[in-house]
């Protein structure tokens, strides 16, 4: 990028970025000859904004003195800078530095000072919280601090307004790592699997006359409150530039490692510069690789996002020697080419799964056959098809990362699955085929009214449309590193062919492909673990050793907050029985299962067989997750700092997995996403025609009402589409979270309703109604305004839908004794 305009460049300079411009104030240097001059402090400040596609110097002013060796953070209120000194003094002044486009000037915001002074130390900022940690509070080392400071923006009085002199807003003291104090140290932010946390690293610190150079990592998770020891850093980087990049990668791209430190005055002008290596640290596995050679190696800045990149400005490359240099850095993904065997794989099976449809397309003469199959399902082919709706693609690539990143907590979800059968074979199931109902929401007008059946099967409709487009959205996003092709690409592929052969071939053709996918799924990942295993060090032994010393295989966390990151055992228990009671019970996409069998014990098999191959599913998805965390524990420097984390098993497909093998794999998850998609597709068709059409005679004839079903599957998978292509968001920490809360949002109303059905006699229609409408705002407030786990919300809907059905009855009679 554009050189500074000061030719010597600078070091220690307050660098950030602020309405689109990058700011570059204050920081020293030594006139040439460097080493016959001084030190030298500035208050130039300089702004670096974009004209007609380049970039452009502009002048912002001065500050009130000349300043440098403090710290900076980029918020949207402005770039905040931190402490200081100018070789006579260190400060612990704050404010903040704003730019205006409009008229081109600097203005300058006073904030809160620290607690004490302090120079040479950094600042990151997680959500809405400053932290500063280290530095020094004169100019002697010494003088290394042992600090942790805070101030939280959120508290900030007058948010457009002038300058801040508030109780509330101040720094607060924070309990400091348990090391060495230290100044010169690295301050950066990343995510670790569960939540942002602040790493403290390396550092230099003097203890009489002894210079101690640091590497020790030290994490915090602010939620907790708590510190842990990570991973040494390799070598020291002192002054080094570190900075968060992508979902769970800390680069450090500078930083002088002490190997010369007595020797500069020695060596002067011979003296080779900083070590150019960068290293990288994967917040996840706690661990460190190389990263190849930078240009230079600029100690004494701030290293800032800006465009997706990161921008290095000045700095100094070499003692006393600066450089007005600037550059913008990006990681390039390493992908190898997906191959024309893995091509022929992959579209061949796709077309298959096609040609599926076109073969049941001949066989649907009537709605019961295009919605039902006719009720001659074997009942494991109605068992593997319940299995695949629930299982989806995000299973086969959410579970993964989850308990790559995390652990097992969220497999006891999924181990409630056959607990909730038992209520699918006992209570829901001998209903629904009593009523032989085809709509699930049939019930609903039976025990309320025609209004609560729409309200329900609306509702339904909604969620399938917003399912549709977040599994196609997800998947396109993993699956983005293990082919060539786009999200977008990705989502259409997928839409195309499940409104191809759903459209077409019907129930049948849904349930057949999703047999078929259900063996490919199962089948790929036993051969996935099989592979992750034996490419760990170790094998076997050596993975289950790294996962039992990482925490990785811990199925219970005991405590009582609903906004943990790390989920409380009876947050997955309760959330788990709410959503999948709803399913089993009130989501149409299940229900219309129960009635493609014969007869009612053959559909209660195909449900127990649903409930079996959960158990060893889970086992294999969750096996794979912690045999990923292995594998790349043991190769590192084979993780890609451009995915996400979602993408973590696609990325070992792509590059690990034999050729033909690796097509077939990702063959299956997309086939496991058109599985979801093309059931959302036919069960929203269903639910359309019987509840919408049918009891107002839309059709005259049976025929019509087929050709009608066809378009309505025809158009919702349009719809759930083009939603797909809208909903793509790399910015997603977990799909398998996001998965969550999308199911929460919508079927704790589901459950709620059919819950007030079984559960009581005097529920009414208005009651159901009123008791539905409360539980959807309960569930849009805590997705909206709190921090609530989402495995809750389905539950939550239920019981608010309960509480208001009894506080209505209760007011009826005590309305009806006055």
């Amino acid at each position: 990028m554009p050189d500074l305009p000061d030719e010597l460049g600078v070091a220690g300079p307050f660098v950030g970025v602020h309405n689109d411009a990058l700011i570059l104030a204050g920081g020293a240097n030594f006139a040439r000859p460097v080493w016959d001059k001084d030190k030298t402090w500035h208050d130039t400040i300089h702004v670096l904004t974009k004209v007609d596609g380049g970039y452009e110097w502009k002048s912002g002013g001065t500050l009130s003195g000349p300043i440098g060796y403090g710290t900076a953070v980029s918020t949207p209120d402005g770039v905040i800078c931190i402490g200081g000194n100018d070789g006579v003094a260190t400060f612990k002044e704050v404010f903040a530095l704003r730019w205006d486009a409009a008229t081109q000037k600097v203005t300058r915001v006073e904030y809160p000072s620290l607690p004490q002074p302090c120079a040479y130390g950094q600042a990151v900022v997680v959500g809405d919280v400053i932290y500063v940690a280290g530095g020094q509070s004169d100019s002697g080392l010494e003088s290394a601090l042992n600090n942790f400071w805070a101030l939280d923006l959120s508290k900030k009085p007058n948010p457009a307004g002038s300058d801040v002199d508030s109780g509330a807003f101040v720094w607060q003291q924070l309990p400091a790592w348990p090391g060495d104090s230290r100044a010169f140290n690295i301050t950066v932010s990343q995510h670790n699997g569960y939540e942002d946390c602040v790493y403290v690293m390396s550092g230099r610190r003097q203890d009489q006359d002894n210079v101690e150079f640091l590497t020790d990592v030290w994490e915090f998770t602010p939620k907790a409150g708590q510190w842990r020891r990570r991973a040494d850093v390799p070598r020291p980087a002192l002054a080094g530039t570190g900075i968060g990049f992508g979902q769970s990668h800390i680069f450090v791209l500078g930083g002088d490692d002490g190997s010369l430190f007595f020797q500069a005055d020695e060596q002067q002008d011979r003296h080779p510069g900083f070590p150019k290596e960068s290293l990288a640290y994967h917040t996840i596995t706690d661990t460190w690789t190389s990263t190849g050679a930078m240009p230079q190696n600029h100690v004494t800045t701030v290293p800032v996002m800006w465009d997706g990149r990161i921008v290095i400005a000045s700095g100094e490359v070499r003692p006393r020697v600066r450089t007005p240099s600037v550059w913008s850095v990006a990681p390039v993904a390493q992908k190898r080419g997906f191959g024309t065997v893995n091509y022929c794989v992959l579209f061949g099976y796709l077309l298959a799964m096609v040609g599926v449809g076109v073969y049941f397309a001949r066989k649907n003469r009537n709605t019961d056959d295009y919605f039902r199959g006719g009720m001659n399902i074997p009942w494991w082919a109605a068992g593997c098809s319940i299995f695949a709706t629930m299982l989806s693609s995000l299973t086969f690539t959410g579970i993964p990362s989850k308990a790559f990143a995390q652990d097992w907590v969220y497999a006891v979800g999924n181990f409630m699955i056959p607990v909730v059968a038992v209520v699918g074979v006992y209570v829901a199931l001998p209903f629904y085929r009593r009523i032989d109902a085809t709509s699930a929401y049939e019930y609903l007008e039976k025990r309320f009214s025609r209004c609560v059946r729409l309200f329900g099967s609306a509702s339904f409709t909604l969620f399938h449309v917003f399912r549709m487009a977040v599994v196609m959205s997800l998947t396109g996003l993993a699956l983005a590193v293990a082919t060539p092709l786009t999200p977008q690409q990705s989502v259409l592929l997928m839409g195309v062919l499940s409104i191809i052969y759903c459209t077409m071939g019907g129930i049948e053709a849904v349930i057949w492909t999703d047999t078929i996918q259900t063996f490919v799924l199962l089948g790929g990942g036993l051969l996935a673990l099989i592979l992750l295993i034996s490419g760990a060090d170790g094998g076997l032994d050596g993975s289950l050793r790294v996962a039992l010393d990482a925490d990785k295989l811990r199925f219970a966390n005991l405590h009582w907050d609903v906004t943990n990151a790390q989920i409380a055992l009876w947050v997955v228990v309760i959330g788990a029985l709410g959503q999948n009671i709803s399913s089993y019970t009130a989501d149409q996409a299940v229900v219309q299962r129960y009635m493609t069998t014969r007869d009612q014990k053959l559909a209660a098999r195909s449900i127990w067989t649903n409930a079996v191959l959960t158990i060893p599913a889970t086992l294999l998805f969750f096996g794979i997750g912690t045999a990923l965390f292995a594998f790349y524990r043991s190769h590192p420097d084979k993780l890609d700092p451009t995915i996400t984390t979602d993408q973590i098993f696609p990325l070992f497909i792509a590059n690990e997995m034999p050729v033909g093998i690796a097509g077939l794999i990702v063959a299956g998850i997309f086939s496991a996403a058109q599985s979801t998609v093309s059931t959302s597709m036919n069960s929203t068709a269903t639910t359309i025609v019987t509840d919408f059409m049918r009891p107002f005679d839309a059709c005259r004839t049976e025929k019509s009402y087929l050709n009608a079903a066809r378009v309505i599957t025809f158009l919702m998978g349009v719809v759930g589409t083009l939603f797909g292509l809208i909903f793509v968001d790399p910015e997603i920490k977990s799909l398998f979270d996001a998965f969550l809360k999308v199911i929460g949002l919508f079927m704790g109303v589901l459950g709620g309703l059919f819950v007030l059905g079984v559960l009581t006699r005097r529920a009414n229609a208005f009651g159901a109604l009123t008791g539905a409408f409360v539980g959807a705002m309960v569930m849009f407030s805590l997705w909206t305004f709190t921090n609530v786990n989402g495995y809750l919300y389905t539950v939550s809907g239920i019981v608010a839908c309960v509480l208001v059905r009894v506080l209505c009855e209760a007011v009826r009679i005590v309305t009806s004794v006055d």
